[in-house]
């Protein structure tokens, strides 16, 4: 009995031998490329470790090794180090330092996507589009996204000075006090008996704070809403499960956004919950050039859907995912993680953002207004006019009404007026259909 147990334990282990030495030649075969580029790697680490001119960290090394395999894949894909990743904790939150712009990087410069609202960029006249191409005394050519953001961040107070390269204009500088951002998602108005939403960019606070908005808004138009302006401008993205939120809150049903990686499988549907929050009312939305990712696919969905008329200029067209995937460091605490490109955004019909954008229903350009104001020119005004009737009545021409920041705001986007008149025409046309 011994003997046939003995035998029998021999096979098996001789035959598990064999298996594992045919699966390691066929792992080794497919992967033999891939072990002497790994090896290249380690004599090329080696040599820059002991023949650099200056002397470098194990861990800078590998750190710059690892972002820079993930930065030549694409502008958005980058390594995050302990420090990097703790400041990303605080940024979807809602507050972090800086200058308060989205960038990315484009043929070795930074390019602005936009502007957050309310920031010292924004204040200091930054604008979706504009490459800086010097901060400071450090041209930008040649760095890394993460380079170059760790240049712009700084203490509070502390000014820094960017160089823009901007479209029709020779280079210049602008000087910006570096602050503390604290953005703020979502901001009402009420434009006569039309509700104005403006979502700023994607946090953690932008659907309750749209919601509450709407509920404000319905509470002090009551039966008289006409409808509302969802206003995406320069809003640069954010969190996508924020997106899908917030394009929920105005449809019954049906899908608001997919995203498709590498392989047919690799496909997620996201789809509306039932419940228009502000029951079928007119809905009209701004985008520009600065509208990107998350605001893309608010603006896409309801335009697939037909739910929303969509106007001003083509979006940014940043259709791609980014995945956050953490690494903690072997016997530490610390965190770090990598910032990886795993998919396309796809609207509801069908069409991939990335590079395209959205284009709108109706294209409105900004404009620029002359200096003089011609809301005032009138019969009065032209050479040689009959006089007024009641000229002689009262010689002194009564002081023009202050205008309010609402309404000086209003008199100088012409996007937005242009969105009230299409909401006032729908309301018409559908009072219309009642009647």
């Amino acid at each position: 009995m011994y003997n046939i147990s003995n035998k029998i334990i021999k096979e098996v282990s001789l035959t598990l031998i064999l298996v594992l030495l045919l699966f390691s030649n066929t792992l080794f075969a497919k992967n033999k490329e891939s072990y002497e580029y790994l090896d290249l790697f380690g004599q090329v680490f080696d040599r820059v470790r002991s023949s650099y001119v200056e002397e470098v960290t194990d861990e800078e090394l590998i750190e710059k090794a690892i972002d820079g395999m993930l930065t030549g894949l694409d502008p958005h894909s980058g390594f995050m180090n302990a420090e990097i990743w703790k400041e990303m904790q605080v940024d979807t939150k809602g507050k972090f330092g800086g200058l308060g712009i989205e960038i990315t990087l484009e043929e070795g410069f930074v390019k602005v996507i936009s502007p957050i609202e309310d920031t010292p960029a924004y204040k200091a006249g930054v604008l979706a589009g504009d490459y800086i191409i010097q901060i400071n005394e450090t041209p930008v050519f040649g760095l890394t996204l993460n380079e170059a953001v760790d240049l712009m961040r700084g203490d509070r107070g502390e000014p820094i000075t960017i160089t823009i390269s901007r479209e029709g204009l020779e280079p210049f500088e602008l000087t910006i006090i570096r602050d503390i951002i604290k953005v703020q998602s979502v901001k009402s108005e009420i434009y006569e008996n039309i509700g104005y939403l403006r979502v700023t960019s994607f946090s953690e606070q932008s659907e309750d704070g749209l919601k509450k908005s709407i509920k404000k808004i319905k509470k002090e138009l009551g039966q008289n809403e006409k409808g509302y302006i969802l206003d995406l401008r320069s809003n640069p993205g954010g969190l996508l499960d924020q997106a899908v939120k917030v394009t929920d809150i105005f449809l019954e049903k049906g899908e608001i956004v997919s995203t498709r990686g590498r392989e047919k499988k690799d496909i997620k549907r996201y789809n509306a919950k039932s419940g228009d929050l502000i029951n079928k009312k007119p809905l009209v939305i701004i985008i520009n050039g600065g509208s990107a990712s998350a605001a893309e696919i608010v603006a896409g969905a309801l335009q697939d859907h037909k739910r929303a008329i969509v106007i001003g200029t083509n979006s940014f067209g940043k259709g791609s995912v980014q995945s956050i995937i953490p690494f903690q460091k072997s016997n530490s605490n610390e965190m770090t993680g990598i910032r990886l490109t795993t998919a396309r955004y796809y609207t509801p019909s069908g069409k991939s953002i990335q590079g395209k954008g959205i284009v709108p229903d109706i294209i409105v350009e900004q404009g620029v207004f002359e200096s003089f104001d011609y809301q005032n020119f009138s019969e009065a005004d032209l050479k040689d006019s009959l006089d007024k009737e009641d000229k002689n009545k009262n010689t002194e021409e009564s002081p023009e009404e202050e205008l309010s920041e609402k309404e000086k705001k209003l008199k100088k986007d012409f996007q937005l007026q242009r969105a009230l008149d299409l909401i006032r025409g729908l309301s018409i046309y559908k009072e219309s259909l009642t009647n």
